[in-house]
């Protein structure tokens, strides 16, 4: 503990914001009265005492003086640098202030006692730990100030009270350390304080080092990277210049093209502040690549291009029928369509409510029949670009709405892409296979499509990549599908439905002679006044070499015709010119593959035994005829019951059991013998096993089989049946009439059996297809048999077939 001695009465120097502590030698100006004033009455009182003058320095705070002031000695009076009076004092001891005194001079005098600093020797360890880390510390902040002289001075010391003063030089203490130096008077204790400052000014500076080499080093390649870039910006201006090419400035200055586009006014502010973040970003930050992918995408967008419609009707009609043979649906609402714009154009009600004339069509039909070509038989009738998008297989919501800016290889989606690609905002756009959109964990396609297919939403589409609103309400679509029932509900009720249920055999001649024959000729490398295809020839390619709802095997079955007679002609084993009749088919192309039934003979007919009936289905590829097959088990081997075979639904197992009961139930009535049904089992099987199968529409034609069976008569090889069965024996309706009855004209039937309530359906079908068939309207399972069973032989018993 440091120790008092005997008072002593000093004159008071105040220093302002500053502190002196023992040991430190600091000149003081005497130009202030209060310095002067001490300093003089200081050499005052020396006269009279041996020694030299000495005061009392202490530190005055906002007015307010410290308890502890230093002893100093007056060492020196003279001239300082700049040539005014000042004194040098050094500082001696610690002195704490006492009462006021009297003494010469204007100064003011107090009394004082001198503070014992010493430390007994041997230092403790601790305290001798602490001086050396005291001296590591000051050594480690001298060298970086380079004060190499300075640091052998400290290290000199070894007195504890002295070191810890020492640290009263240090000019990153503030005034209050530095009092609480000045008051702390126990030497380990100051000595600790002053490690403590020194550690903790070590440790800012270290941080302050690193920020400030951060940031340099940040500077430096900020630096280099603009001289790089201005070393490339002029050695690109040369290379300009030298290859005459001045558009390349114009290329990077994206305000200056946002500006100059012709945007409208919502889309250019998006633009601007894009291009403000663009001039804020570094170079080398990647969401200055996305800026300017998404820039250059939005000024490639044709924001106000659109295309004048043709409004010559008779034009566009005369278009629709010369690409296009048949499709009366479509091409009347395609001219409606033109009609309606014209008069609204006349009119002057081009846009309502910011919403323009669009349409949105779905074209529902098996394959082949002509959904996708017609896409551009429609954009060329109508005078505008034309944009397929194919769905099929798409999973990704994405694909539609447009990835977020975010992503890596982000893009806008197809309906952008597709508008972008047509260079107008009023394309034709065909979305081609809707119907086979799927769903998976990337979300929904299907639901994305509800906004850009509604009429009264697609002004404000908005892609999640453009994030602008888009109008598409101009924009014609046309979706294209081949089964109506795997299309959404709701997205099927925002398009207005078309179907096309196939051609008929006239129309696919029709097609074969004017748009396949000219295309495969050319394909082939033939003229057309080299092979010439009668019409007979082309009536049998449709009717017996194919049966299909399209064209698509028929266009096929002409290329296999017309690459035969090419090859034969190099080979010199035919002449040109050269006319394919009908007998000439099987010999370029082999024999037919679909033989009506009516024209084969009686013993090879499908329906030759009891127990088989003809039906119609409808399928992906259109209609299509279905035989039904019925036998009876042995009553002494076959278990009884029923069993149905051929891939069937539970729908349509169903239905059998419904026919099965209608007949045991009215057997008697319809003078069948009901009771083979009790002991033996029934077997339904219908061919083409692998083919799924189900639906009720095949309810009479089992009962007419069951019958025919049981019955022993003959189902008629010209009679085709749809229709659903009741329990009652009613027929109810079905659906896909008009296909089904393509279907039957297909395979040579002539007498075809349908649902009473059916009947307004045949208003689709064509007129030459109904002059061919014998329609018939029925009500009651009773009707049908009486049309579908031929008459019974002489009243003799029937033999029902035994199964194997």
């Amino acid at each position: 503990m440091a120790a008092e001695s005997t008072p002593l009465a000093l004159p008071v120097l105040p220093l302002d914001d500053e502190v002196v502590l023992p040991g430190m030698v600091v000149p003081l100006d005497l130009s202030d009265s209060e310095v002067r004033a001490a300093v003089e009455a200081a050499q005052a009182a020396a006269r009279d005492e041996p020694g030299k003058p000495r005061v009392l320095l202490v530190p005055r705070v906002d007015g307010t003086y410290a308890g502890t002031g230093v002893l100093g000695t007056v060492e020196q009076v003279g001239r300082l640098a700049d040539g005014d009076p000042g004194a040098l004092i050094r500082g001696r001891g610690r002195v704490r202030i006492g009462a006021g005194t009297t003494g010469p001079g204007a100064a003011l005098w107090v009394e004082g006692t001198r503070i014992d600093e010493s430390v007994p020797e041997p230092l403790p360890g601790h305290v001798s730990e602490l001086v050396k880390e005291y001296k590591a510390l000051a050594t480690a902040w001298l060298r970086k100030r380079g004060a190499w002289q300075v640091v052998d001075r400290v290290q000199a010391i070894e007195d504890v009270s002295a070191l810890a003063d020492n640290s009263g030089y240090s000019p990153f203490l503030t005034t209050e350390q530095k009092v609480a130096l000045l008051e702390t008077t126990d030497p380990v204790a100051r000595l600790k304080l002053a490690t403590q400052q020194l550690r903790d000014h070590l440790a800012e500076q270290d941080v302050a080092e690193t920020i400030a080499k951060d940031v340099q080093e940040g500077v430096d390649k900020q630096q280099r990277e603009f001289l790089l870039r201005r070393q490339l910006e002029a050695v690109r201006k040369e290379l300009r210049e030298l290859n005459g090419d001045q558009e390349g400035e114009e290329s990077d200055d994206y305000r200056a093209r946002v500006e100059a586009a012709d945007l409208p006014e919502k889309v250019r502010e998006a633009a601007l502040k894009e291009v403000d973040k663009l001039e804020r970003s570094s170079d080398q930050s990647p969401e200055g690549s996305w800026i300017r992918t998404w820039l250059d995408t939005v000024l490639e967008m044709p924001w106000n291009e659109r295309t004048e419609d043709a409004y010559d009707i008779q034009g566009a009609q005369a278009v629709l029928d010369a690409e296009h043979a048949g499709l009366q649906d479509v091409k009347e609402r395609i001219t409606e369509y033109l009609a309606v714009r014209k008069r609204r154009s006349d009119r002057g009600l081009g846009v309502v409510g910011g919403r323009r004339g669009g349409a949105v069509l779905a074209l529902v039909g098996p394959p082949g029949v002509g959904k996708t070509s017609l896409g551009e038989s429609v954009a060329h009738a109508m005078g505008r670009k034309f944009v397929r998008v194919a769905l099929g297989g798409v999973r990704d919501e994405a694909e539609i709405r447009g990835h977020r800016r975010t992503y890596v290889g982000a893009l806008p989606g197809r309906i952008v892409r597709a508008i972008k690609e047509a260079g107008s905002m009023n394309p034709v756009v065909l979305l081609d296979e809707i119907d086979k959109v799927g769903s998976d964990f990337r979300g929904d396609p299907a639901a994305a499509l509800l906004e850009v297919l509604d009429p009264a939403q697609n002004h404000t589409f908005r892609d999640h990549y453009l994030e602008v609103e888009l109008d598409l309400s101009d924009v014609v679509f046309l979706a294209t599908a081949n089964v109506l029932e795997a299309i959404p509900e709701a997205l099927l009720d925002r398009m207005e439905l078309v179907r096309l249920d196939g051609y008929t055999e006239d129309e696919k001649v029709v097609i074969a002679r004017d748009h396949l024959l000219p295309r495969q000729l050319e394909r082939a490398g033939l003229q057309a006044d080299e092979v010439t295809i009668e019409e007979g020839a082309l009536r049998k390619l449709a009717g017996e070499y194919t049966r299909e709802a399209g064209v698509r095997t028929l266009e096929r079955s002409v290329a296999r015709l017309l690459r035969k007679i090419a090859a034969r002609h190099e080979l010199g084993e035919r002449e040109l010119p050269f006319t394919v009749t009908e007998g000439d088919l099987r010999d370029l192309i082999g024999r037919p593959h679909h033989v009506p039934e009516s024209a084969q003979e009686p013993a090879e007919r499908r329906t030759a035994v009891p127990g088989v009936a003809t039906g119609l289905a409808v399928t992906g590829a259109g209609g299509d005829v279905l035989y039904v097959e019925a036998s009876l088990a042995d009553p002494e081997t076959g278990a009884a019951g029923l069993t149905l075979t051929g891939q069937l639904g539970d729908v349509m197992k169903e239905s059998a059991q419904i026919a099965l009961s209608f007949l045991r139930s009215h057997g008697a009535e319809l003078e069948l013998p009901v009771a083979d049904l009790k002991d033996r089992g029934v077997h339904i099987h219908f061919p083409a096993g692998a083919v799924p199968k189900d639906g009720p529409s095949a309810g009479i034609t089992m009962t007419t089989a069951l019958a025919s069976l049981l019955s022993g008569r003959l189902v008629r090889t010209d009679v085709a049946m749809t229709g659903e069965v009741s329990l009652t024996g009613r027929v109810l309706p079905i659906g896909g009439v008009k296909q089904k009855l393509l279907a039957a004209h297909r395979a040579g039937v002539t007498t075809v059996i349908i649902p009473k309530r059916n009947e307004p359906d045949l208003d689709d079908v064509p007129a030459e297809v109904l002059e061919k068939l014998d329609v018939h309207a029925v009500t009651d399972v009773r009707q049908v048999l009486e049309l579908a069973l031929s008459p019974a032989t002489n009243g003799a018993a029937p033999e029902v077939p035994v199964a194997a």
